[in-house]
């Protein structure tokens, strides 16, 4: 009963990391997989981490829960809009969200907000678009869709440029914002406040204190919400409205759209890059995609991903606008703007609230840090070592799960002091190096949605083509600025390293759709049975345009709402 509704049951939703330890041992020829899949889970002490976050998150419309070794049930979920759009709401904001954003805020003014309404925007085009297409090609997982839409090797490829993307993205920032957090209430040195979140993140998942965060993580969003609202009151008080704020901080600070020249937020790379990051973010990435695919239908899906893009409005006024408030009241943070957030916490929210907040920052922090540990050890376990060894025991994989969260720890450490090369400021580097990373697999999925006779050839030299491409801007750029502008002006070399990263992203986007189409051309097509399914066609749902006129609705005013906000903060 359990594998046939694992199998065979046509809205079973994977959820994060555990749905690889399910995919991989929970198989018909196996008649012991559920007993494998619990001791593994037992013995890595992950019995709470991620299955119970089944059920909590609406990851999954069929849930596993294991109480103990001998307690496994199954959970059928169907999951309303509300839900649906709150979940993704909650999914984005955390510690290293609200240090970021509050840090560009207090470096460059409102001008970030562009990738927080543009969300808005993608999260529409995940609703309408993509996740039809997810549920009618029975695709459960993003891994699963490039491998049945492509071959294999997609797979691979995915599955590694995700570990490099938990590395230099994941760990290292989640590690970063942890010391800024920690540093700015205790005074420890940096790597000293590093290292003790480690150490407590660590013990806290090998003694099931996971379970406790996974209980509570919209309780930590909503604490870390309020208490932005109640520092955004605070400081606006202090400074003594929007009028003296606007009066104090640099001239252009309100504005969103800056000049095709701004070294980070041009309104070329705004309109044409970002976008290419939100869809590999919003509408690829397993994490997001599987809080919207729990819905209880289509149109539920739909209007909770419509829902998430009002709630999407809120970060520009409630994180990005305390970090311009902080620089207003603390100039002294013009040095080191990733520090706006907590300095805001630590001098101006009374003791109660603000142990409070504090609490619920590093209770985030390490939450977000147990899942990229436990993300990066599933994916090597299983999609890797697994491979190469079929035979491994699993205490063996145990074993080399945790040798992979803590090679992941050591390399996530290791290149903090690089990424200041990148950016100074946590969340430009961040988007930077997503840009690095995007195109490729934004360009496969898009673009493998609508056209049938793009193949595995074509999609495998696309994505390694952005591989190389991208690892070389991200090198020349780490050795220019490093070296003090080595790089000889007017070189190629120069050119690559220095060029915006939105409009890298952009013509790496381009690169690779170019790629992707020549080789498939080249190459014989995929055979129809390969794509049947997995090619955007007519809607098997039968919608007629009344039954979808509310959703229309929204998304009109929506749309119409980014546009005034546009206009009023231009």
């Amino acid at each position: 009963m359990f594998e046939r509704d694992l199998y065979h049951s046509p809205r079973v939703v994977w959820g994060r990391e555990v749905n690889v330890l399910l995919a991989a041992l929970a198989t018909r020829n196996r008649p012991g997989a559920v007993d494998s899949v619990r001791g593994v889970v037992d013995r890595s002490g992950l019995q709470y981490a991620e299955l119970w976050s089944y059920k909590f998150e609406g990851g999954a419309l069929r849930a596993v829960r294991y109480g103990s070794s001998s307690d496994v049930q199954l959970w059928t979920l169907t999951v309303a809009w509300f839900a649906v759009g709150a979940s993704l709401f909650a999914s984005n904001i955390g510690s290293e969200h609200l240090v970021g954003l509050a840090g560009t805020g207090a470096g460059s003014g409102l001008a970030v907000g562009h990738f927080e309404w543009l969300a808005c925007l993608i999260l529409m085009l995940l609703g309408w678009l993509f996740v039809p297409y997810y549920l009618k090609s029975g695709v459960y997982t993003m891994p699963e869709f490039l491998e049945k839409r492509y071959n294999s090797a997609a797979r691979t490829y995915f599955t590694w440029v995700s570990v490099i993307g938990y590395v230099l993205t994941k760990i290292s920032v989640t590690l970063y914002a942890g010391g800024v957090v920690i540093r700015a209430v205790t005074g420890w040195n940096f790597y000293t406040a590093a290292i003790v979140l480690i150490v407590v993140t660590g013990l806290y998942t090998i003694f099931g204190g996971l379970r406790a965060v996974v209980y509570t993580e919209v309780l930590q969003a909503i604490v870390l919400i309020l208490g932005s609202i109640t520092l955004m009151a605070i400081g606006l008080s202090r400074v003594g409205g929007i009028s003296a704020l606007q009066a104090t901080v640099p001239a252009g600070f309100f504005s969103m759209w800056k000049p095709s020249s701004h070294p980070d937020f041009p309104w070329t790379g705004i309109i044409f890059g970002a976008p290419i990051l939100g869809i590999w973010y919003w509408c690829t990435d397993q994490h997001i995609v599987q809080r919207v695919l729990a819905a209880k239908n289509i149109k539920e899906a739909r209007t909770g991903t419509i829902f998430a893009g009002y709630l999407k409005i809120l970060p520009v006024f409630i994180f990005v606008l305390p970090g311009i408030v902080a620089l207003a009241l603390f100039p002294e943070i013009r040095n080191n703007p990733d520090s706006a957030y907590p300095t805001l916490v630590t001098r101006l929210l009374p003791a109660g609230i603000k142990g409070l907040v504090l609490a619920g920052m590093l209770a985030a922090l390490m939450s977000s840090l147990a899942s990229a540990f436990n993300a990066c050890s599933t994916l090597l376990t299983w999609d890797v070592y697994r491979k190469m060894r079929p035979a491994a025991t699993e205490g063996q994989l145990v074993q080399v799960g945790r040798i992979s969260a803590g090679v992941m720890v050591f390399l996530g450490l290791a290149w903090i002091p690089f990424m200041k090369y990148v950016s100074s400021q946590i969340y430009i580097y961040l988007q930077s190096v997503q840009a690095y990373i995007a195109p490729p697999i934004a360009a496969c999925f898009l673009l493998g949605l609508f056209y049938r006779r793009l193949n595995g050839a074509g999609a495998i030299a696309s994505l390694l083509t952005g591989l190389v491409l991208g690892l070389l801007r991200l090198i020349l750029e780490l050795t220019n600025k490093a070296s003090g502008g080595g790089l000889t002006p007017g070189t190629p070399w120069h050119w690559i390293a220095t060029i915006n990263f939105l409009h890298y992203a952009v013509l790496l986007f381009v690169i690779c759709t170019f790629v992707l189409f020549i080789v498939s051309m080249m190459t014989p097509p995929p055979p129809r049975e390969k794509t049947e399914g997995l090619t955007y066609g007519k809607s098997e749902e039968g919608e007629t345009a009344g039954q979808r006129k509310f959703e229309v609705g929204l998304s009109v005013l929506l749309v119409a709402l980014l546009g005034v906000l546009w206009i009023v903060f231009a």
